[in-house]
């Protein structure tokens, strides 16, 4: 914001100051945002955002505040919204979305225009809205010559990457261990001491190596 707009307060006319009431300021950004949503309209899909708008309307109007456009936007776009549905408008208001692309509460103000109730889901809202988009695409004939169809709705909540099983303080399965071949145990090592010894029948007298008993010959 510049040190211009900073010295002044409320609502004023551009170029010389002059202060003016909101009420006032009201009735011209109405107007102006009327015809800033009609011509958003004539774009096949388009739509505005509120800074855009905000900004607009105090340019084409020469009528500037300091306030934040939460104070007075909704100003402009409720009655804005019940005028068009009494003199036989689309939802125009439907075009003006938030930063994130979304209608969000503000679009209950034009369900109450048209007599039906808020719809509490944000998801269903934001459906809704689309619809109501194509609706004025239509009116202001760039909708395609099959009448079109609702632009996709930008997803209302934050979706979360699926937390890995290999993340820190985690441990990832381990993977089956593979069935070990059956092995064959080798032979076991025996001392000669150990070994059976060879007794001849007749004397029962050890045999020698050489198989022939000493004492039987």
């Amino acid at each position: 914001m510049s040190e211009y707009m900073q010295e002044r307060k409320g609502f004023w006319h551009e170029p010389e100051g002059r202060p003016t009431t909101e009420a006032i300021a009201l009735e011209h950004w109405a107007r102006a945002a009327h015809d800033v949503l009609e011509e958003t309209a004539t774009t096949y899909h388009a739509v505005v955002r509120e800074a855009d708008l905000a900004e607009r309307v105090q340019a084409a109007s020469a009528i500037r505040t300091t306030r934040p456009l939460e104070r007075w936007l909704p100003k402009v776009l409720q009655p804005l919204a019940h005028l068009h549905h009494r003199d036989g408008y689309p939802p125009l208001t439907a075009l003006v979305v938030d930063g994130h692309g979304w209608v969000g509460e503000r679009y209950d103000d034009v369900l109450r225009a048209i007599e039906e109730l808020p719809i509490a889901t944000p998801a269903a809202r934001e459906r809704h809205a689309a619809r109501a988009r194509l609706e004025c695409y239509q009116w202001a004939g760039s909708a395609p010559e099959d009448g079109g169809v609702p632009a996709e709705v930008l997803s209302t909540t934050r979706s979360r990457a699926p937390r890995s099983t290999t993340a820190a303080g985690t441990r990832a399965p381990k993977a089956p261990r593979a069935p070990k071949e059956p092995t064959v145990a080798a032979p076991k090592r025996i001392a000669a001491s150990d070994r059976p010894v060879n007794v001849c029948p007749t004397c029962f007298m050890a045999i020698p190596a050489t198989g022939v008993c000493d004492n039987c010959g």
